[in-house]
């Protein structure tokens, strides 16, 4: 299955990742709340400000998917997704670069914005 791990505390992350899981198939996704139970990540080598600032998802080959390229996986498992105009367009070379241009400044705006995201880094995280 495909962990994805998302921000629970921040409103917009889980009403996006709600809409998400009203949409996938069974046994498809498991869904981790970093902001309340940090625990799974952290013991995967990532920090849980990072999974904070960052959507994070690992597929079946336990291979990391961050920012745009995890959006892009979990769109490519669901159905209604699989095939949309925005999914296929992110893929490509210049429009791919844009975006996890604009996500990271947006990503980084809502995480300087939110006061749960003030954690302590963990200097042991690789990701």
């Amino acid at each position: 299955m495909i962990t994805v791990f998302f921000d629970g505390k921040c409103g917009l992350c889980s009403k996006e990742i709600r809409h998400y899981k009203k949409l996938a198939r069974p046994n498809t996704f498991t869904w981790q709340d970093v902001a309340n139970e940090p625990n799974l990540i952290v013991a995967l080598g990532v920090s849980q400000e990072a999974a904070l600032r960052r959507l994070h998802a690992r597929d079946v080959d336990g291979r990391w998917h961050i920012g745009v390229e995890a959006f892009i996986l979990i769109w490519r498992h669901l159905p209604q997704y699989r095939w949309s105009v925005l999914a296929r367009l992110l893929k490509l070379p210049l429009v791919y670069q844009i975006s996890q241009f604009l996500y990271g400044k947006f990503a980084d705006y809502r995480f300087s914005r939110l006061a749960h995201c003030k954690v302590t880094p963990d200097v042991n995280s690789v990701v």
